[in-house]
């Protein structure tokens, strides 16, 4: 089987493309003295998920709630 190397130049490059091809990007701000960043990330590990993932799911769910 022929083995495959591709630079981190073209990695990254790839990966950038794909972001903007196929991802939306949202921003939120959490008031830094809340201790809210903290408390996502420390839930997101708990749970075994990225902090995205976490968030995307919450706001799912929050969604699928107030139907």
């Amino acid at each position: 089987m022929a083995s495959h190397t591709y630079s981190p130049q073209a990695h990254s490059k790839a990966v950038t493309k794909y972001t903007k091809e196929k991802l939306d990007r949202i921003e939120f701000r959490v008031p830094k003295e809340s201790g809210l960043k903290a408390e996502i990330y420390a839930h997101a590990k708990k749970n075994g998920e990225s902090v995205n993932a976490f968030i995307v799911r919450a706001v799912k769910e929050a969604m699928e709630r107030e139907v």
